[in-house]
């Protein structure tokens, strides 16, 4: 007899339909056999699934057992088919029984859901990655819902217009199917509410000193500029990146969605929990490989640059990461993707991300005060390349803090100041330009969004000519400069602001 269940194979953080396909047969000696490209974690999942139905009390079959996970030629990974597998061995059993009308009502059918879970040898079910994203492929091919573990209810049930019935165990998907108990459905979740209400971790009036160098976050997350900060250690430089994200914009439905579909497809988002609710901050040690960062693996998963997608990817002592490291995020600090190419196809992770690179003068941490520490300096510089600090549009220097700022009890500017700027900025850059930012700006756009007057155009070719800036460096200043504007809530591009924007490219004085 021959039975069918649905799941779900992950690649890359989208979902597709997988069919789980059952044969029972009494022709030749009991073996179980799985096929349709299953990994080591499959293949393993034929000795959970038998236990795991034993202990739950079920009868399993002793015949010859052929499963077949389709499509066929796409790689399986991972234990989360070990529930589809059993409800379909049952189903074939007749364990589960076929679907009828019961007193004009029709009870749940495989057909009805997707169905995702590992399961421990006494019939738990188990969390998996990736709910999320089997959430909306249920949804996208209309099917009434998805069957998860109740960890992963709250996540899937991010994705409106679905049934989510989260279960604990394996004999509780068999009595819900065979129509023994009522499921409900896991509550909606009222993402916009959630989000409304996540506060930031860090405020920057707990940054002493620094109004410099705050004017100049505040300019980066308006515009959502990349951000280059040099300056000795102990200066704030990390506590600026940390509350970065708490002055930009909340995050839509649609990009907290995007988000969590990306940590969940690496098993990162908490149990219970639903949906990423702040802009991420992603901090790589120094010595992460180009794999860790970009992303990558025998079947590709997202890496640092995608788990900061909305949010800030933070690279601390930029000049400690290795040359070839820091050469391969020119990809997606340009495009706002990864694409990972294999031998059996290639996959695109979404990228788009505010880089924020702290470094020190020199190796030792400290400002350069004599020649011997000058050239420290610029052999410790050397290690960042030209197209990559031409791709970072903000470059700043930040001192050291005085011992009477440090010690006073005046705060500063915080974050609830700083974000009412970002916001109203933001609001100006939408209502010229739609959903684009004054970073994501193309030259044709900048000629039309940022066009310069004559004494602005005499100021920028000044500096293009002295300070040899490039033509990517040209349109980093008019970006940078069509967002001062959109912070003073003046209509056009002035000279003024072009000179600040100028004051900005620190490094390509000094590279």
């Amino acid at each position: 007899m021959i039975s069918r269940g649905h799941s779900f194979v992950l690649q890359g953080i989208d979902a597709i339909a997988c069919e789980i396909e059952a044969d029972l047969s009494t022709v030749g000696l009991p073996k179980v056999t799985i096929v349709g490209l299953p990994d080591a974690a499959v293949k393993e999942s034929v000795e959970r699934v038998r236990t795991a139905i034993l202990n739950s009390g079920f009868r399993y079959p002793n015949l010859r057992l052929t499963i077949n996970l389709a499509p066929a030629d796409v790689k399986k990974e991972g234990p989360v088919y070990d529930l589809p597998i059993a409800i379909a061995l049952l189903s074939a059993d007749s364990t589960i029984e076929p679907v009828r009308t019961l007193d004009g009502e029709t009870r749940p059918s495989l057909d009805d859901y997707l169905i995702a879970g590992e399961l421990a040898l006494d019939g738990r079910v188990r969390t998996i990655r990736g709910a999320i994203s089997l959430a909306t492929l249920a949804r996208k091919i209309g099917a009434r819902g998805v069957i998860v573990p109740e960890d992963n209810a709250a996540e899937a049930a991010a994705v409106d217009g679905i049934d989510v019935i989260g279960v604990t165990s394996l004999g509780q998907v068999v009595a819900f199917l065979n129509g023994q108990v009522e499921l409900a459905p896991h509550q909606t979740v009222d993402a916009d509410r959630l989000i409304a209400e996540a506060t930031p971790d860090v405020d920057f009036g707990d940054i002493r000193g620094q109004e410099a160098a705050k004017r100049a976050v505040t300019i980066a997350a308006a515009g959502g500029h990349n951000i280059l900060m040099l300056g000795p250690a102990g200066t704030g430089k990390t506590m600026m990146a940390k509350a970065l994200p708490g002055v930009l914009p909340p995050l839509s439905r649609e990009e907290a969605l995007e988000v969590t579909r990306i940590y969940s497809s690496v098993g990162q988002v908490a149990k219970g929990q639903s949906l990423i609710l702040t802009r991420p901050v992603r901090t790589p040690h120094h010595t992460a490989s180009s794999p860790a960062i970009i992303g990558g693996g025998t079947i590709p998963r997202p890496g640092d640059v995608s788990l900061a997608h909305r949010g800030v990817l933070f690279l601390d002592e930029m000049p400690e990461f290795s040359r070839d490291v820091l050469e391969t995020l020119r990809q997606p600090l340009e495009d706002g993707n990864v694409t990972i190419a294999r031998a059996h196809g290639s996959l695109k992770f979404p990228a788009r991300f505010m880089l924020v690179a702290a470094l020190n003068p020199t190796p030792k941490g400290d400002m350069a005060t004599d020649e011997v520490s000058q050239r420290a300096m610029d052999r410790y510089l050397a290690k960042l390349s030209g197209p990559l600090i031409d791709r970072i549009d903000i470059h700043i220097e930040v001192p050291a803090v005085p011992y009477r700022q440090l010690t006073g009890t005046q705060r500063g500017t915080d974050t609830l100041a700083i974000r009412g700027r970002v916001l109203a900025a933001r609001e100006v850059q939408h209502r010229r330009q739609g959903v684009k930012i004054n970073a994501e700006l193309s030259g044709k756009q900048l000629d039309k969004y940022a066009a310069l007057d004559e004494t602005s155009k005499v100021v920028l070719g000044q500096a293009m000519t002295e300070l040899k800036l490039s033509a990517r460096a040209y349109d980093k200043v008019r970006r940078v400069a069509r967002t001062i504007a959109d912070l003073e809530g003046v209509e056009h591009v002035q000279s003024q602001h072009v000179l600040e924007a100028v004051q900005y490219r620190l490094l390509d004085r000094r590279l």
